[in-house]
């Protein structure tokens, strides 16, 4: 145990520096900008059809303290059902398909579908094979598209307001 703790000790504190002040009064005025647009809160569904897990991490990153994703009135839910928005990563699958269709026909209308990522807009390094029907856009219609690999928490953010300013 003592070891473990002068390793500890040598260490210090190895964590992300605080954001700075202009990325906070950024991240202030797309707040005002969601609940102007919005008026309430945005429920998104997010979906896996096959990615690597890279956007999965950058999604996650969105409900840390330095974002706060639920702070602006957006949270995420857990069924097609109560959701305005889908958030789609990777490339769609094959076996991804028929599930990816049918939680976008059990979201009520108004739908908004975003796809996240390379793999996602284009069907990046996957591409369309055997495996894979590619871009989600082959699947289902698509409102917005967030490029990347993978994209940052900010540039999520951005895109999910362009989906709602639609």
């Amino acid at each position: 145990m003592i070891p473990v703790i002068r390793r500890i000790l040598r260490a210090g504190i190895v964590s992300e520096p605080r954001p700075e002040p202009a990325e906070a009064v950024e991240l202030d005025r797309l707040q005002g900008e969601i609940r102007r647009i919005l008026g309430r809160a945005l429920a998104i569904r997010q979906v896996d059809a096959g990615s690597c897990n890279g956007c999965e991490l950058e999604i996650h990153a969105l409900n840390n303290p330095y974002v706060n994703l639920e702070g602006y009135g957006i949270r995420f839910v857990a069924s097609p059902r109560h959701a305005d928005m889908l958030l789609i990563t990777g490339p769609v699958t094959k076996n991804m398909e028929h599930a990816l269709k049918t939680a976008w026909e059990c979201m009520p209308d108004p739908k908004l579908v975003v796809a996240a990522g390379d793999c996602a807009c284009s069907g990046g390094i996957f591409g369309e094979s055997y495996a894979s029907c590619g871009a989600v856009e082959r699947v289902i219609p698509v409102d917005a598209r967030i490029p990347g690999c993978p994209p940052t928490p900010r540039q999520l953010l951005a895109g999910i307001l362009a989906a709602i300013g639609r």
